[in-house]
């Protein structure tokens, strides 16, 4: 029967051959194990009940992409540069004999400076008569218009005071833009505030109709999806800069097919600042005439711009120039048709319109003018028009 002693005894024996065998792992270098962590009187270790250490987090911005971060940091970049915009019409309330504000359409814009001035499509607040700005924090502040300019389809609006925390647009260029680069598109499509699309630049140098019988030329075409309510947006590029003005679709359905097309930001650069300065763009013109309407021209299978009337008084009066008469019969007939200005062939008032605005006001230029199948040349200087 083993008795007290001996347990003692091979108890101690063991502790001294795990002693050794602790030694023997340290490498045989002779170096002494490293001393036991103590205990305390009345449990384990601390490090004998500490749970298992959890994994590293991986931050959720580690797990994106440079390409997604960056659309990321646009994003919120731009938060307090994208407005929300609701066209108010006052309509007569026969029961109340009052008109009453009522939203005929929306839109979106985009703030242009620290004034208050937003920037937006003509077509949004055409036949406007009261503007709200809803910003990203969902206040509503009312705006008024400052200008507009329905051939490139461009208007400001300047809110009736003053909102600290708005961010003015980054503006870029759309002069070296490139197929295949990257946008990304911010607006309110069908009414869902701050939305954003992206894609690629499709194609440059569209031209889409515009309003009074002119071209907006230049146009950027994109895969961004721009739906109803994306109108007057931004479009962006890498950088976050303003390269073009969401302006319209073309598609069937009237909804996004991937067709878009926005209004360069070099047009928007040049016509925003006279809007804000006059009220209105002053631009190079031939002054005191009148033209026929490109569709009734090409009705009448007539290749120029027609003049229709000449005011009596003014310079292009006073070298010859003449519009429609009627001759003895009652028949209306033409007299003067416009087929080229200096270098440039005119085969409508579109295109008319386009060459005048490549000169400044003050310029002269050559006018080619036909009238009954002979040509001559007119010489005048540019004016200043509306």
């Amino acid at each position: 029967m083993e008795t007290t002693a001996n347990r003692t005894i091979i108890g101690a024996a063991i502790a001294l051959s795990l002693a050794l065998f602790a030694c023997a792992d340290q490498g045989g270098s002779g170096a002494p194990a490293a001393p036991a962590e103590r205990t305390s009187a009345t449990g384990p270790t601390a490090a004998q009940t500490a749970a298992p250490a959890p994994a590293a987090q991986v931050p959720s911005n580690a797990r994106l992409i440079e390409d997604e971060r960056n659309t990321i940091d646009i994003v919120r970049k731009t938060k307090n540069s994208v407005v929300f915009i609701t066209n108010m019409q006052y309509i007569r309330d026969f029961f109340y004999s009052s008109d009453q504000p009522v939203a005929r359409g929306s839109g979106s814009g985009f703030v242009w400076d620290d004034q208050g001035h937003i920037v937006t499509n003509f077509h949004v607040i055409d036949e406007g008569d009261k503007f709200m700005v809803s910003l990203s924090d969902q206040r509503q502040i009312e705006a008024k218009l400052v200008g507009r300019d329905q051939t490139k389809d461009i208007a400001v609006l300047k809110m009736s005071e003053r909102v600290a925390g708005l961010a003015p647009v980054a503006i870029g260029t759309s002069r070296d833009l490139q197929v295949g680069q990257k946008v990304i598109a911010i607006g309110n499509p069908f009414g869902f505030d701050h939305t954003v699309t992206q894609g690629i630049v499709s194609a440059l140098g569209r031209a889409m109709p515009g309003a009074g019988d002119v071209t907006i030329r230049d146009m950027i075409q994109t895969d961004a999806s721009i739906n109803p309510g994306n109108s007057g947006g931004p479009l962006l590029n890498s950088a976050g800069e303003l390269i073009g003005m969401n302006t319209m679709i073309y598609s069937p359905s009237g909804a996004s097919s991937g067709v878009g097309f926005a209004v360069p930001v070099d047009t928007v650069r040049k016509i925003v600042p006279q809007i804000i300065q006059f009220g209105k763009v002053i631009r190079p013109d031939i002054g005191g005439v009148e033209f026929v309407r490109d569709e009734a021209a090409r009705r009448a299978r007539i290749e120029g711009a027609v003049v229709l009337e000449v005011v009596r008084g003014s310079r292009a009066y006073d070298l010859g120039l003449r519009g429609l008469y009627r001759d003895n019969f009652g028949r209306l007939l033409v007299r003067d048709v416009i087929v080229g200005v200096d270098a440039v062939k005119v085969k409508s008032y579109d295109d008319l319109f386009t060459a005048l605005e490549g000169y400044k006001i003050g310029d002269s230029v050559d006018l080619r003018v036909e009238r009954e199948g002979k040509t001559r040349t007119v010489r005048l200087q540019l004016v200043g028009t509306e």
